[in-house]
């Protein structure tokens, strides 16, 4: 295996390849699709990325919070519209799910005051905004389940398989 970089500022794709503990020429091999050049292009910013190459680089290496990464942080339509989702344990998901949705429904009676007539009048803006960032914080942890889910089945912890046939 060649040298370890000694370069500090390293992209997201560097960094998750060394994570790996592939060289780029293992890892251009192992994705089949991409040049060692080109990789190498991605991953000191001198080419963009395509959201195909970031799949093949998630799937090869194990990694698939690449995409939120790059949807969050590369692709304008997801920086406006995609959560950043940090990978959490299953315990930290679901506890931070049950909070959020415990907040949520104790304010789902106010929710339902602001919304009844379709109109969201100025003294109910406040309220409206605090119950959206609680939707918000349910969607975020949604988001970091299949995150999860996805990397267990990346590394061959969950079968694929046996989970959609259920």
């Amino acid at each position: 295996m060649g040298r370890k970089s000694i370069k500090e500022d390293k992209s997201e794709y560097f960094k998750a390849r060394e994570e790996a503990g592939l060289t780029r020429a293992q890892a251009s091999e192992l994705i089949g699709s991409m040049t060692e050049s080109r990789l190498e292009k991605i991953e000191t910013g001198k080419v963009s990325i395509y959201p195909e190459d970031v799949v093949d680089l998630a799937n090869a290496y194990k990694r698939q919070d690449l995409c939120n990464y790059y949807c969050t942080h590369e692709c304008r339509i997801g920086q406006e519209t995609v959560p950043e989702v940090k990978t959490s344990s299953l315990p930290e998901i679901v506890l931070g799910m049950l909070s959020a949705l415990n907040s949520l429904n104790n304010q789902k009676d106010r929710l339902i005051d602001i919304t009844a007539d379709g109109i969201i009048s100025d003294d109910e803006i406040e309220d409206f905004v605090a119950i959206q960032k609680q939707l918000e914080q349910i969607d975020r942890t949604v988001e970091s389940l299949k995150l999860w889910v996805s990397n267990m089945i990346s590394e061959g912890k969950i079968d694929k398989n046996k989970l959609l046939s259920t």
